[in-house]
């Protein structure tokens, strides 16, 4: 059967601009980490990322390394481009990154050398099915090679046409600052920082990385919007010890998963207040600053995907709210 996009997907979700560059993304992007490669129903995919273009999200996030087999991913989102999305690539902004090890031998092992991130971005075009992508990204800063070589990686590629703007991942406010002075000095069109960020890992607002963004004219894109699950109902009656902890939402447990469930159930009663589930609240706290310019979701059901999507139907919270939640999470 030919899939045909919903002749409504534009009327479903806001759109950000991040600064004022040409870079505009839906409230809501689609990330295919974990749940989209080697191991995952392709039939469950393809529906699941036509479901979301179909309801306004044209936004795709991948890694070189996302699978969990490296690169399936990107696989799997390929076949969906030439057997589904084709017809929309215009309409489309697909991202990948590469600084994660992704072959064997020193070049393969990931980082900013020039040799990884060119060599990393064929590899990628080609599982993808793509002459280009619309984002590509520096997945993590490296300290062992230099930004000035890494810059100049990202401004090539620009200019070859493999890419056509540039982003940067998991860099913190003083690598972000030296990184984005590089490109500018390149002119090249930086345009986001992803990083994790929510209501329970709020790093990139106390540590004044949404405030440097702002003043450079880019956004942030949010990952870990739900902190790998614990901001859902899932976990209110108690998080399993074998729970699997992404490494920037450690601190969380500091005082043990007792004191953090409690913590989540106040907030599920905040929410409730609100007509809405813990999900939606944690996803409209994160849009809060609209230096926030998309939230990456990593869900691989529909069911999942349209419910986080519901969100959008109550942004606004009070200052009352707001108080109350940063009560919640710093008692």
């Amino acid at each position: 059967m030919v899939y045909v996009a919903a002749d409504n997907r534009y009327e479903q979700l806001p759109i950000r601009r991040a600064g004022h560059t040409g870079m505009q993304l839906p409230l809501f992007s689609l990330g295919l980490w974990r749940n989209f490669g080697s191991e995952a129903d392709y039939d469950n995919s393809r529906q699941t990322v036509l479901t979301a273009f179909d309801h306004g999200i044209f936004s795709f996030d991948l890694a070189n390394n996302y699978g969990p087999k490296p690169g399936s991913a990107e696989e799997t989102f390929g076949q969906i481009m030439s057997h589904d999305l084709r017809p929309y690539r215009d309409e489309l902004v697909v991202s990948t990154k590469a600084g994660f090890p992704m072959w064997p031998g020193p070049y393969g092992s990931g980082g900013g050398t020039r040799k990884y991130l060119m060599n990393s971005l064929d590899q990628s075009l080609t599982r993808l099915h793509m002459d280009y992508v619309d984002i590509f990204y520096s997945h993590r800063p490296d300290p062992d090679t230099a930004f000035e070589e890494t810059a100049e990686a990202l401004a090539d590629i620009v200019r070859s046409g493999k890419a056509l703007y540039i982003g940067i991942s998991n860099y913190d406010t003083d690598q972000t600052k030296a990184m984005v002075n590089l490109l500018k000095e390149r002119r090249v069109p930086f345009v986001l920082n992803q990083f994790s960020y929510n209501m329970l890992n709020q790093e990139a607002e106390t540590t004044g990385l949404l405030d440097t963004l702002a003043q450079e004219d880019a956004g942030l894109i949010a990952y870990g919007p739900l902190a790998e699950g614990l901001l859902s109902d899932r976990y209110l009656d108690g998080i399993p010890s074998d729970f699997p902890v992404h490494r920037t939402n450690k601190r969380l447990f500091e005082n043990g998963s007792d004191a953090l469930v409690k913590k989540l159930n106040q907030l599920n009663d905040l929410a409730k207040n609100r007509g809405q589930s813990l999900s939606q609240l944690a996803e409209a706290w994160l849009l809060k600053s609209h230096t926030v310019t998309s939230i990456i979701l990593g869900t691989s059901h529909t069911n999942h995907l349209l419910d986080d999507l519901k969100a959008v139907n109550n942004l606004d919270l009070s200052q009352d709210e707001l108080t109350e939640i940063n009560h919640i999470i710093n008692d």
